[in-house]
């Protein structure tokens, strides 16, 4: 009976994954398969890793609770100006909505031309994030229950130069 308890939860516990590695188990085991993807150990902080994720230089952070992890962080190296990070977030915007495996939670998350995000973030303190849900695979079923893994991203800001920050979380952890 308790083989069959442990066969059912392992069944019912399908997570988020980054670059195919479910986002699950400790930060050491997160860390080597990472590693084994191409990334390196940050020379200034040995809590993240660095590499290329979607054509740009990133850190990569594991975040753990109660020893499990729960969320990998992937933080664009380089800060840009407004102009840029608007088309960024677009862009990331755009290739969530296209990729079959994902879904957005409301349906437009692009930024306008028009929106001033210096003004937005520093006088209304808003926040910029694209939230998406994460499909188990390409060709399961289209109902929401398939997409219960939540990716979402964000906009950065320091001393007036913004990047993306994108989180690939494990909310059952």
């Amino acid at each position: 009976m308790c083989l069959f308890a442990v066969a059912l939860y392992a069944q019912d516990r399908v997570v988020t994954r980054f670059l195919g590695i479910p986002v699950d188990g400790t930060k050491a085991e997160m860390m080597q398969k990472l590693k084994a993807k191409g990334f390196t150990s940050n020379s200034y902080n040995s809590d993240l890793l660095d590499g290329e994720f979607n054509g740009r230089s990133v850190h990569i952070g594991v975040i753990t609770n109660n020893n499990k992890v729960y969320r990998v962080g992937v933080v664009d190296e380089n800060f840009v100006g407004e102009a840029d990070i608007k088309i960024r977030f677009n862009d990331l915007c755009g290739q969530f909505e296209r990729n079959v495996k994902y879904r957005a939670l409301s349906p437009e998350q692009s930024l306008s031309d028009d929106e001033d995000i210096s003004y937005g973030m520093t006088v209304k303190n808003k926040k910029y994030d694209a939230v998406f849900l994460q499909k188990e695979s390409a060709d399961a079923e289209d109902s929401l229950s398939d997409y219960m893994r939540s990716v979402w991203f964000t906009i950065s800001e320091e001393y007036g130069k913004y990047r993306i920050i994108i989180f690939y979380d494990n909310d059952l952890n």
